[in-house]
């Protein structure tokens, strides 16, 4: 974790790949990251798949994709989270790998997802197109499987605990 927080893997336009169950910290751990960096002077943007792609839309309806696409290069870091809740229509698949595409080998994107990449092609829709994203995306990457159980539900059992003891200490109102 130190040596992908110190940046030089922006700094060799390497990706960072987040794959794990929800709640095992995915996002937690891009964000941290995130952080780091642009604690050290990085330009990094965060965003989810889903709003990535509606504003890839707008930009290819406005006729505006490619400069959309130029303007993201400013970020040494792209972090796009949740790829695997993005709508799935083919438009929308085809927008999100023409912007993966374009920063293969040219700068960093961090990826999270729930799903492990043999079923990826329910985001990309065919192997051909599933298969050129993946390829991209690993050729220069660290892989993190987050494992284990969700992070939210152990906070929620713990807290339903901690109720419980609290409500068996106090006082029968009953008299």
């Amino acid at each position: 974790m130190q040596e992908l927080a110190s940046g030089e893997c922006l700094d060799n336009c390497e990706n960072i790949l987040l794959i794990g169950d929800s709640g095992t910290g995915k996002t937690h751990l891009a964000i941290a990251l995130g952080r780091e960096w642009c604690l050290t002077g990085r330009r990094v943007l965060y965003t989810t798949a889903a709003a990535l792609v509606q504003d890839l839309l707008i930009s290819k309806r406005d006729l505006s994709l490619n400069p959309f696409i130029k303007n993201l290069d400013k970020y040494e870091a792209l972090i796009i989270d949740d790829i695997s809740y993005i709508p799935q229509t083919r438009d929308e698949t085809d927008v999100l790998f023409v912007l993966l595409a374009e920063r293969y080998e040219t700068r960093s994107v961090i990826i999270t997802s729930n799903l492990v990449f043999s079923q990826w092609d329910l985001i990309f829709k065919d192997t051909m197109t599933t298969q050129a994203a993946i390829d991209r995306l690993v050729h220069h990457s660290t892989i993190l499987e987050l494992l284990g159980p969700s992070g939210r539900c152990n906070d929620a059992l713990l807290r339903k605990k901690a109720q419980k003891k609290s409500d068996d200490k106090q006082p029968d109102d009953k008299a």
